[in-house]
């Protein structure tokens, strides 16, 4: 290193060594402050939630009214994205987790001789919550992060407010399209789920509790009732609506940077998932209580 290059690094180190250190108060009133600070935070992205779907409500309804303002193409292409691309990594998950739930199910009820009734517990685990719940979440992880990512690039590369700029709603542009694919998708995923998941029961039922098909079968069909299946359909197009809604609307929140990009894409995934469970537990204490 040359003399001239050593007296500038010397300069820049004095520099530094003056810079003063940032300083973060631990006392009782800051942490006060910063707790005030982040709920008044979360209550505006509540109320900035709530108004989002109040928009996307109003334009869905304009929608029926004038079904040419519809992209009909791009509604395809994002079901074809979040439903058909996702069928595989739900069946097996599913089908996992029924063999699960069977086997370790049979393993409690052994001691009291009733391993039959695996059948129920797989069949109403999976027809009431399991289903519909693992596909939320799966979607959750796997579109939510998807939208915001396209979402916020295309904020990032200011072309929103081109499309603005061009007359054109980016409602009806990037949110509905996406919105109607998941609100098509997610009940036929959760219905797939269904399905899969009590295949992984007959599965564990045959091989490992000596219960053949046949009979697994007919035990399911005598013991299965429709509300159990109508109670975690029900809940899909609202899970739907939660995933497509933060979803895109993490992505419009992005500034303009990749950080910001990337902050944005981890909230939309951590927010879709905690709500998605949250309503999942409230829902299921709602239809218990009305005896459904």
């Amino acid at each position: 290193m040359g003399a001239d290059h050593a007296a500038l690094v010397q300069v820049i180190g004095d520099l530094a060594e003056d810079r003063p250190h940032p300083h973060r108060d631990y006392g009782v009133a800051a942490a006060l402050e910063r707790m005030g600070r982040a709920t008044a935070g979360a209550w505006r992205g509540i109320i900035e939630l709530l108004g989002f779907t109040g928009e996307n409500l109003v334009k869905l309804g304009r929608i029926l009214r004038q079904p040419r303002r519809l992209r009909l193409t791009a509604t395809v292409a994002h079901m074809e994205q979040v439903g058909l691309d996702a069928v595989p990594l739900v069946a097996l998950l599913s089908y996992l987790v029924g063999a699960v739930i069977a086997f370790l199910g049979s393993t409690i009820l052994a001691d009291f001789g009733a391993e039959i009734f695996v059948v129920e517990l797989v069949s109403i685990a999976f027809l009431r919550e399991f289903a519909v719940l693992l596909t939320a979440i799966v979607l959750a992880g796997r579109t939510a992060s998807a939208f915001t990512a396209q979402i916020g690039a295309m904020k990032a590369r200011e072309e929103i407010d081109a499309i603005r700029t061009l007359g054109l709603d980016p409602i009806d542009l990037l949110v509905l399209p996406r919105l109607l694919a998941l609100l098509v998708m997610l009940p036929l995923l959760t219905f797939l789920a269904m399905l899969a998941g009590l295949a992984g029961g007959v599965t564990v039922g045959a091989f490992d509790l000596d219960i053949p098909p046949q009979m697994y079968l007919a035990r399911m069909h005598e013991s299965m009732q429709l509300r159990h299946f109508l109670v975690g359909l029900s809940k899909a197009p609202l899970f739907a609506m939660v995933i497509g809604l933060i979803g895109c609307l993490e992505g419009l929140r992005v500034q303009g940077t990749a950080q910001s990009v990337g902050e944005r894409t981890t909230a939309s995934v951590v927010q879709t998932i905690s709500l998605v469970i949250v309503i999942d537990a409230l829902a299921a204490l709602w239809f218990m209580h009305v005896g459904w």
